[in-house]
């Protein structure tokens, strides 16, 4: 048994409320992170706004002001769509065809334009998007644009960008809550019908979409109210 000097003894005493009072706040901490984790209060679900995929919203879209300047939506009507739900998001995309009638509307052999708009949409339920939209607004399916490819636009969501590729494509992508939207526009020379003359024409060049820029934002802001509905 070793003796413990008066000043030893003191210095115990007055060190010990100290301590404890540290091991309350660790052992307090420690619950409120578990009450945290458990009762997912540290992340909160993102706000859908609204918005709502269903399996006919594809062909709801209706591309006013798109096929006001370029043309109707194909004649033969198909649209190709494909939609996914998923407890973390549910996804939506569409692929439509404008075809301008240059040739005339019987025209069955000849070069034309084939414009091909497509439409994405992620709604995420359980993860905030936006942490890395700013992050991917230069990534695209075709390669990472320069950073003067991905301007920025004003008023249509939380964060919107023009991305461009080439004179050929265009994207809009806009994130509005827990949701990120997609409209491009692509634009292909293709040939229609069998040429017997033995003399085909010139093809023409594929047009520089920057034109289309308006009725791209206004047909994206309709998209936006019809997915509310």
């Amino acid at each position: 048994m070793g003796d413990y000097s008066e000043e030893s003894v003191a210095h115990s005493r007055s060190r010990n409320p100290w301590l404890w009072a540290l091991g309350g706040v660790l052992v307090a901490s420690a619950l409120w992170a578990v009450a945290v984790f458990r009762w997912e209060l540290g992340v909160p679900e993102p706000d859908t706004r609204g918005y709502r995929l269903t399996a006919g919203t594809c062909r709801s879209v209706q591309l006013t002001a798109l096929t006001a300047e370029i043309g109707p939506k194909d004649s033969s009507g198909v649209v190709v769509s494909g939609m996914s739900r998923h407890p973390a998001a549910d996804h939506l995309q569409c692929f439509i065809h404008l075809r301008p009638d240059a040739n005339g509307e019987h025209a069955d052999t000849g070069w034309f334009i084939d414009y091909t708009v497509g439409i994405d949409v992620a709604l995420h339920k359980q993860s905030d998007p936006g942490v890395e939209f700013e992050a991917g607004r230069r990534v695209t399916d075709l390669g990472i644009v320069p950073e003067s490819g991905a301007q920025r636009l004003p008023d249509l969501g939380d964060q919107a960008y023009l991305i461009t590729r080439d004179s050929s494509t265009r994207e809009l992508r806009v994130l509005d809550g827990g949701v990120v939207l997609s409209l491009s526009l692509s634009a292909m020379v293709s040939y229609q019908g069998v040429d017997d003359s033995g003399s085909m024409a010139e093809a023409p060049e594929v047009p520089d979409l920057s034109a289309y820029r308006t009725a791209m934002i206004d047909d994206l802001r309709d998209l936006k109210s019809r997915l509310k509905k």
